[in-house]
């Protein structure tokens, strides 16, 4: 039987990381920039798609002792899979702007609250 609680660890990093990722790509890109860059948007959409199915395989009981919106991160890794013809890049920038640190900060603290 897989140990479900070091699953959960592995994907809180893998969000993490990919969380760094999307900073990374993002330090010093204006709006404009991003929203004219199909290179660097696939790369942020590709990236929060990581996000959304980690969350996806992360223990319920776990996430469920951090008010989170979760179902929010799993929607749009939804949205990014099966209705990318309806993704708006504004939307996106900002959520890069101003969910990504909340998701960050939430991530870090599940991280030294449980699992280390």
């Amino acid at each position: 039987m897989k140990d479900s609680r070091k699953g959960s660890y592995e994907r809180l990093i893998h969000i993490q990381k990919s969380i760094l990722e999307i900073e990374s790509y993002t330090q010093n890109v204006s709006k404009d920039d991003f929203l004219n860059d199909q290179l660097l948007s696939s790369a942020v959409l590709f990236q929060f798609s990581v996000i959304g199915e980690a969350v996806i395989h992360i223990e319920p009981s776990l996430l469920g002792k951090y008010e989170y919106p979760w179902y929010r991160v799993r929607a749009f890794r939804n949205l990014i899979s099966h209705e990318y013809f309806q993704i708006k890049l504004l939307a996106v920038w900002d959520i890069v702007v101003n969910d990504l640190p909340k998701l960050k900060e939430q991530i870090e603290v599940i991280l030294k609250n449980e699992l280390q």
